[in-house]
């Protein structure tokens, strides 16, 4: 079978392909576990050399994705499944509307009408955000059915793209699941356009050497999930049987809560134990951010993953010792 990974040069998408590298099988379209013959990875840009942990089963294609022709010649043949992560970001998306649109809105149609053009019904795994909630009435606590007022044009698109994958799978066009995720965690690198930046960098620049100067106040709570448990969430939800997610294929994946504050004081543990000099992380509020920030959720209820067995961070300290291992003791 073929998987395609749109958005598959960022983190997350380059880390589920090097899962499925080693992994070598997936269930297909057929019901029946396959071998992964091929892996597409597709974004605006991708590196001119195949990264580490990945062979030769794997192509780099770059491109737009709300060009239909494009996606069509990516889905291309029956036995296949696509993880679609593109997407504009949040600040982004408050800056450039136009892109947000045309790549979040535009691009997860043209995904969904070339899944749709295939015979049997493909997988499609969409990944959507705890963005998609918000607004004067928003709960303190969300759940998997709490009522989606999202207010960023960047949970906007990630609420349409849900009601169409719900849609698409009730239809039989495709087997469609949607994963919304936490904010991410610990992301390498530099940082990137999304509000939810700081909870990398938080852990990412002090560790490194860097300052960080945080756009937040320290009582700011943020649910939380590492990227290693990330990727096998999404592999998770690919494998789950379909009849087990109901009419409602949007999965809120597991997390755990914490404040800024409880976030610096992790990283001064595990950097202790590593004995690794932190540099300052010093608070330098931002109004965009803040007023991004303070319009999500601070908690996240995640019983239908939990029930279907997705996993989830052992701790928060384990968290910042994993990204250590993987990227500081190298």
């Amino acid at each position: 079978m073929k998987v395609v990974i749109t958005g598959g040069a960022g983190f997350i998408g380059l880390n589920i392909a090097r899962e499925l590298v080693q992994r070598n099988t997936l269930t297909g379209p057929s019901g029946q576990v396959e071998p992964i013959s091929s892996i597409v990875l597709f974004d605006v840009t991708v590196p001119s050399v195949r990264p580490h942990g990945l062979d030769e089963r794997v192509e780099l294609i770059a491109g737009d994705i709300s060009d239909a022709e494009t996606v069509r010649s990516l889905i291309d043949q029956d036995d296949i499944s696509v993880f679609h992560l593109a997407s504009v970001v949040s600040g982004q998306g408050e800056l450039d509307f136009d892109l947000a649109m045309s790549v979040n809105l535009d691009g997860a149609r043209n995904i969904l009408e070339a899944a749709r053009a295939r015979n049997g019904t493909p997988k499609v795994i969409f990944a959507s955000s705890v963005a998609v909630f918000g607004g004067r009435d928003m709960p303190k606590i969300l759940s998997d059915t709490s009522k989606q007022t999202s207010q960023t044009t960047y949970g906007i698109t990630k609420t349409i793209g849900e009601l169409l994958v719900n849609d698409y799978t009730r239809k039989g066009f495709i087997d469609g699941r949607t994963a919304r995720l936490p904010t991410i965690f610990i992301r390498p690198g530099k940082p990137n356009a999304a509000a939810s930046s700081f909870c990398s960098g938080v852990f990412r620049e002090p560790l490194n050497g860097v300052p960080c100067v945080l756009p937040v106040q320290k009582d700011v709570v943020m649910p939380l999930l590492g990227y290693r448990r990330c990727v096998e969430s999404f592999i998770a939800l690919h494998e789950v049987e379909s009849d087990l997610l109901g009419d409602d294929r949007a999965i809120n994946l597991r997390n755990r809560s914490y404040s800024v504050a409880e976030m610096i004081d992790a990283v001064t543990r595990v950097a202790a134990t590593n004995d690794i000099q932190l540099a300052d992380i010093t608070v330098s509020p931002d109004p965009d951010i803040e007023e991004i920030v303070n319009g999500w959720a601070a908690y996240l209820n995640s019983t239908r993953a939990e029930e279907l067995g997705l996993p989830i961070d052992d701790s928060l300290d384990q968290a910042v010792q994993d990204f250590i291992d993987d990227f500081m003791n190298v």
